[in-house]
C-alpha cells in the first residue's frame, strides 16, 4: 500500500501555542484521515517536526510499504533529506526519532516541499488543533 500525506505545523508566536495537522490519502486519492493535535508551547520548527512524527504514528495502522509526505516547510524538508544540517540539539533529537520511526516501519519514504497554498488543509487542521487546545479528527 502506498500513502500520501500533507503535514503542517503552526505556532501562534514563535515560540507560542502550537500544533500540527496531518492529511492522509491512499494511492487512489481517497481520504483516510484528517487529524490535528495541540502540542503546547513550541516554535514553528518544532511543530513542523512534530507534524511529521504524528504522521508516522498515524500511518502505522495502515502498514504501508511507501509513504510520500508533502510539507510547506522548506527547512524541514531540507533537514530531513540531509540537504541542510540540523544544528539545534532539540531538533537533532526529533530528526533521530523520525529516522528511527521510518526504519521501524520498514517503508520507502520520501518528503517534498510544496507551496503553502497546496498545503491548506493540513494548515487548517494545525490551527484548529491550537485553537481547540486538543486533538481533533474529522
Amino acid at each position: 500500500m502506498e500513502l500520501y500525506a500533507h503535514i503542517d505545523g503552526s505556532s501562534m508566536g514563535n515560540p507560542g501555542e502550537a500544533g500540527y495537522g496531518v492529511v492522509i490519502r491512499d494511492d487512489r486519492g481517497s481520504l483516510l484521515e484528517l487529524h490535528g493535535r495541540y502540542i503546547g508551547r513550541a516554535t514553528n520548527n518544532v511543530a513542523e517536526y512534530q507534524g511529521l512524527i504524528g504522521c508516522l504514528e498515524r500511518i502505522r495502522k495502515y502498514r504501508p510499504n511507501r509513504l510520500t509526505v508533502y510539507s510547506d516547510s522548506q527547512l524541514l524538508v531540507r533537514q530531513i533529506t540531509g540537504e541542510y544540517r540540523v544544528k539545534q540539539p532539540h531538533l537533532q533529537k526529533l530528526r533521530e526519532e523520525i529516522e528511527r520511526r521510518i526504519r521501524d516501519l520498514s517503508l520507502d519514504f520520501s518528503i517534498h516541499h510544496v507551496p503553502r497554498e497546496q498545503n491548506a488543509e493540513a494548515d487548517r487542521l494545525a490551527r484548529k488543533a491550537v485553537n481547540a487546545k486538543g486533538e481533533i479528527s474529522e
